[in-house]
């Protein structure tokens, strides 16, 4: 009597199991092409939509109620003023703590559970540190509804973002690194300073690109800071009102008048001109990484 081999056993669950393998990575597929097709979709109607107002004037002109004269010009300096106070306070918060949690804070109860916070008001809404902002710096540090609390405010949303990027990217350098350098004579700050910083560097890079990507499209938090739609003035202090590109996106869209709607079309595309191009520079940025990382 010929004794049957063992793979014979196996080879029915073999099959159904690579069948559903297939079926996942074809569904999958599925789902991203729709995504894709959704996006493209959107994309085309903005252009089509807003591509007639598209000119210098409107990136010059201010605000109007006379559609042909409008211009996003103060919501564009909102912008810009909004994101370098975003970086200047958010950026050396955001990798200092990491840095502090990674390397020198010890594994107790505490730090674990200020990685568990960290992680959660990652994935708070918006509108919830917008309510932060206006008690923190509107009421309490009296700043009043200025650019400056604005800023601050999106500084508190991008923080836990820029944290724990920073933090994987820490996580990703090479434990052999440190003990190297242990091994030489160098001290843990010097370490941390000449080896794993500059390793790194370029993940930490990328998460803030994205963080910054997430505070530019932001309106919630703004509205609840006091963000004005109709600026005809540009941002010339810390305590100046302020407007951006999305809190005019938003005032346009909810007019009656379709000029007024084609004008958040076109304000829409000049919001994705500075978007696109910063999620870029983090993909350049990580696929510059994973080249180095394969030399």
């Amino acid at each position: 009597m010929t004794s049957r081999p063992a793979d014979m056993d196996y080879a029915p669950l073999l099959v159904w199991r690579r069948t559903k393998s297939a079926m996942f990575l074809v569904i999958c597929a599925v789902m991203g092409c729709l995504g894709l097709v959704a996006l493209a979709a959107l994309i085309a109607t903005i252009i089509r939509d807003g591509a007639s107002h598209l000119s210098l004037d409107f990136l010059t002109n201010f605000p109007s109620m006379f559609p042909e004269a409008s211009g996003v010009k103060s919501a564009l300096h909102g912008s810009i003023w909004l994101v370098v106070i975003t970086i200047v306070f958010s950026v050396p918060i955001g990798i200092g703590a990491a840095v502090y949690l990674e390397e020198f804070a010890p594994d107790n109860r505490l730090t674990r559970l200020i990685h568990l916070n960290i992680s959660n008001l990652a994935g708070v809404p918006s509108i919830v540190f917008g309510l932060l902002g206006l008690t923190i710096f509107v009421r309490w540090s009296r700043f009043d509804r200025s650019i400056f609390s604005g800023g601050l405010t999106l500084c508190l949303l991008v923080l836990p973002v820029i944290i724990i990027a920073s933090q994987e990217a820490l996580l990703a350098v090479p434990k052999s690194f440190r003990l190297a350098a242990y091994a030489l004579g160098a001290t843990r700050w010097q370490t941390v300073r000449y080896h794993v910083l500059p390793v790194a560097l370029p993940g930490m890079m990328t998460g803030i690109i994205l963080a910054l990507s997430r505070a530019i499209g932001e309106a919630a938090p703004l509205i609840i800071v006091g963000a004005i739609a109709y600026i005809t003035f540009v941002p010339d202090g810390l305590k100046s009102q302020f407007t951006a590109l999305p809190i005019q996106i938003y005032f346009w869209s909810n007019q009656p008048d379709p000029e007024f709607q084609n004008l958040a079309a076109s304000a829409s595309i000049v919001l994705l001109g500075v978007l696109i191009p910063l999620n870029a520079i983090a993909v350049l940025i990580r696929g510059l990484r994973q080249r180095k990382r394969a030399w």
